[in-house]
C-alpha cells in the first residue's frame, strides 16, 4: 500500500512541478526569442541603413566596396539603375532567385508605398522600407531602396536569408527541451526521496498502530482465557471452590477494566479528545497529598517513601492538577512495582522562577541505556517485568503525553548507586 502510495505521490508531485516549469520555460523562451528576433532585425536595418548612407553619397558604385559589403554582412542585394541592371551583376550572379528580389520590390510597394514614380530626378529625398519575407518554408529579411540620382533613380533591393536566426532559434529551444528534460529528471529523484520522507510518519504510525492492537489483543486475551476457564471449571467445582473461581473473575475482569481505561486514555490523545483544565497549582501541597496516598502501599511491601520539598515558598505552577497526579501515581507505582523490599523511592520537587523538576528516584533495578526511550512506548515492558499483570506497559506512555500537553519534558535517568529516577520539568507560563 506506502509503496503504491509512495510511486503515485511522486509521479503527481513531478508531474505537477514538470508541468509548470516547461510552462515557465516556454514562457521564457517566448521572451527569448522575440528579443533575438527584434534584436536580429535591428541589426539588419542598421546594416541596410549604412549600406544606403553610402550609396546616396556615392556618385560611382565600386565593384570592389559591393563585393566586400556583400561578404561583411550576407546580404544579397540587387541594383537597378533606372530600371537596368548593373554590369557588374554578370562578374558575380546573385545566388538568389530574380523572382525573390522583384516579389521583394512587388511587397514594398503594396504595403510599404514604395513607387518609383513618386522620386524626381534631381531630387535629395529617398525611400526605402525594410520588413519580412516569406516565400515557401523560406524566410528572409527584405529591404527596398529608391535613391535618387542625377542621372535617374537607382532601385535597390536587399535580402537577408533567415537560415542563421532559425538555426539559433532552433539551438536554444533544442537548450531549453534539454533543461526541462533534466529539470524533470532531477525533479523526479528528488520527489522520490522526499515523498519517501513524507509518508515515514504514515509508515511508522500504521506499523505502531498494528503492534498495538496485536499488544492489546494478546493483554485482553490472557484475563478473558482466565475468566472462560473459571466459568468451566465452576460447574462441577465445590461451593468453596466455586467461591475462589469467582473471586478470580472479578480480579481479571478489574484487570481488564484498568487496560480498556488506558487505551482510552491513549485514545483520546491521540484523537485530541484529551484536553486539560489548567489552574494555579501548590506542587509541595500535591506531592504530598500523592505521598500520603502512597505511603500505606509503600510500607506494606517494606518499602521506605520519602518526600524532600524546598523550604521556601514556591511559586503556583499552572497546570491541570488531577492530570500531573495521575502522572504521579503512574511514577510512584512503576516505582514501587520494580523496588524490591527493603529499598528506598524518594519524591522531591525543586523550582526556578522559570521550571518545576519533579524527581521520583528507586533504588530498584534500574532501566538499561538502550532501554530508557523504549519504556515510554506503548505496551513496552522489560524482560523483568513480564510476570507482573498489573501493568499492562501503558503507564509511562500516558504520563509522557500528559506532561508533553503541559509543554513539558519527562525522562528517566540513572539513580547514583543503582536505580531508575523519573524526572518530570513542567515549565512556569
Amino acid at each position: 500500500m506506502f509503496r503504491k502510495l509512495h510511486i503515485r505521490l511522486t509521479v503527481f508531485c513531478t508531474l505537477v512541478c514538470g508541468t509548470i516549469l516547461v510552462l515557465m520555460s516556454f514562457i521564457c523562451l517566448f521572451f527569448s526569442e522575440t528579443e533575438t528576433t527584434e534584436r536580429h532585425f535591428s541589426d539588419f536595418q542598421i546594416n541596410v541603413n549604412m549600406l544606403l548612407n553610402h550609396l546616396e553619397t556615392q556618385t560611382v558604385i565600386s565593384y570592389n566596396w559591393l563585393a566586400q559589403a556583400n561578404a561583411d554582412t550576407q546580404f544579397e542585394i540587387d541594383i537597378r539603375d533606372n530600371g537596368s541592371k548593373l554590369m557588374f551583376e554578370e562578374l558575380s550572379p546573385l545566388s538568389l532567385d530574380e523572382g525573390l528580389f522583384a516579389a521583394a520590390r512587388e511587397k514594398a510597394r503594396e504595403e510599404h508605398m514604395i513607387f518609383e514614380e513618386t522620386i524626381r530626378q534631381g531630387s535629395k529625398l529617398s525611400a526605402h522600407a525594410e520588413f519580412e519575407l516569406s516565400q515557401g518554408k523560406e524566410g528572409y529579411y527584405a529591404a527596398v531602396a529608391l535613391i535618387p540620382k542625377s542621372n535617374g533613380v537607382l532601385n535597390i533591393a536587399v535580402l537577408h536569408p533567415l537560415d542563421d536566426l532559425e538555426q539559433s532559434l532552433r539551438t536554444t529551444r533544442l537548450l531549453f527541451a534539454w533543461a526541462d528534460l533534466l529539470g524533470v529528471l532531477l525533479l523526479s529523484v528528488f520527489f522520490w526521496f522526499f515523498t519517501w520522507r513524507m509518508i515515514q510518519p504514515l509508515i511508522d504510525s500504521r506499523r505502531k498502530q498494528t503492534e498495538f492492537i496485536a499488544a492489546a489483543s494478546h493483554e485482553l486475551r490472557s484475563p478473558l482465557t482466565v475468566m472462560l476457564s473459571c466459568l468451566f471449571a465452576m460447574k462441577h467445582a465445590s461451593p468453596p471452590e466455586a467461591e475462589q473461581f469467582a473471586q478470580n473473575i472479578a480480579l481479571e475482569g478489574k484487570r481488564m477494566g484498568r487496560l480498556i481505561e488506558d487505551m482510552l486514555t491513549l485514545t483520546a490523545t491521540d484523537s485530541s479528545h484529551f484536553t486539560i483544565q489548567k489552574t494555579d497549582v501548590e506542587l509541595d501541597t500535591l506531592l504530598l497529598s500523592v505521598y500520603e496516598k502512597f505511603e500505606p502501599q509503600a510500607h506494606t511491601k517494606q518499602i521506605s517513601l520519602r518526600l524532600s520539598l524546598p523550604d521556601g515558598l514556591l511559586p503556583h505552577c499552572t497546570c491541570d492538577k488531577e492530570r500531573i497526579e495521575q502522572v504521579l501515581s503512574i511514577l510512584l507505582d512503576n516505582a514501587l512495582c520494580y523496588t524490591p523490599k527493603g529499598g528506598v523511592i524518594c519524591l522531591s520537587l525543586s523550582a526556578t522562577p522559570k521550571k518545576f523538576t519533579i524527581r521520583i528516584a528507586d533504588n530498584g533495578i534500574g532501566v538499561p541505556d538502550s532501554e530508557k526511550k523504549a519504556i515510554f512506548d506503548r505496551f513496552y515492558r522489560c524482560e523483568k517485568s513480564h510476570k507482573d499483570k498489573t501493568h499492562f506497559g501503558l503507564g509511562l506512555c500516558i504520563a509522557k503525553e500528559i506532561v508533553h500537553m503541559h509543554k513539558g519534558k519527562l525522562w528517566v535517568e540513572d539513580t547514583p548507586g543503582g536505580g531508575a529516577t523519573f524526572v518530570a520539568v513542567l515549565y512556569a507560563t
